[in-house]
């Protein structure tokens, strides 16, 4: 059994669309799942981004030179939503694998969320919140998924 079947269920999310929720309780530190999909070259993931800027992006950066398409052979892990104080992080290793990790003890049926830092373009910056507005709704939000300056 994967780590999916044992830490991990997808069902309907209260902060957007579907979301990644924990099948039993996680503690501080867990691996929770492999964040999957095509690994394309950082040239291909530009393009890609620059074609659909406002749509959703589902593009992981691995190491600056590899991306991670989830929109492409993607698992569930793409469905782990954003916040701005979320229960785990994303951690790539030196072998170019991403994994979400718990930043903290995570109770069964909590959802599961991590900071997705978005960078943008200057041109998209001053429309962040526009563009990809946040509803994570925690006391820390800063209204997008993006990193601001």
């Amino acid at each position: 059994m994967g780590l999916t079947a044992q830490l991990m269920i997808v069902k309907r999310s209260p902060i957007a669309g579907l979301g990644g929720f924990a099948a039993c309780d996680i503690p501080k530190g867990t691996r929770i799942i492999e964040y999957t999909g095509e690994r394309i070259s950082a040239k291909e993931a530009y393009l890609r981004w620059s074609r659909n800027r406002r749509q959703r992006i589902l593009l992981f950066s691995v190491n600056g030179r590899t991306f991670i398409d989830a929109a492409v052979n993607g698992g569930p892990a793409k469905r782990i939503n954003h916040s701005c104080q979320g229960n785990c992080e994303a951690q790539p290793t030196t072998r170019g694998r991403v994994y979400i990790v718990a930043r903290r003890n995570i109770k069964a049926g909590e959802e599961l969320t991590y900071d997705y830092r978005l960078d943008l373009g200057e041109q998209d910056l001053p429309h962040a919140t526009e563009i990809y507005p946040c509803r994570c709704g925690s006391s820390r939000c800063r209204g997008t998924m993006a990193t601001l300056p």
